[in-house]
């Protein structure tokens, strides 16, 4: 079944490469969607997929690329969007 996520990461996540790290996730994982910068800090990333591979992603999150420090990731409710593939913003 496809659903969609979306999800703040707060921490030191800008500058780190971590929305192209979220992009290569993703697509390793099957996922569509996006992880953009936001202006207080934060990465939003919203991803659909199957269930299975939203729950790895979400894992992911968690600790993020190497040099990113994540101090805590947010879920926040969303509808489900159609996307092609995953793309940084």
């Amino acid at each position: 079944m496809k659903k969609c996520q979306r999800f703040i990461v707060y921490g030191k996540v800008q500058g780190v490469f971590f929305r192209a790290s979220t992009q290569q996730q993703a697509l390793v994982l099957g996922l569509t969607g996006y992880a953009k910068n936001l202006s207080n800090g934060c990465v939003e990333v919203e991803i659909c997929g199957e269930t299975f591979a939203l729950e790895t992603m979400r894992d992911w999150l968690d600790s993020g690329p190497v040099l990113a420090r994540v101090d805590k990731v947010v879920e926040v409710d969303t509808s489900v969007t159609e996307y092609t593939h995953f793309r940084t913003l």
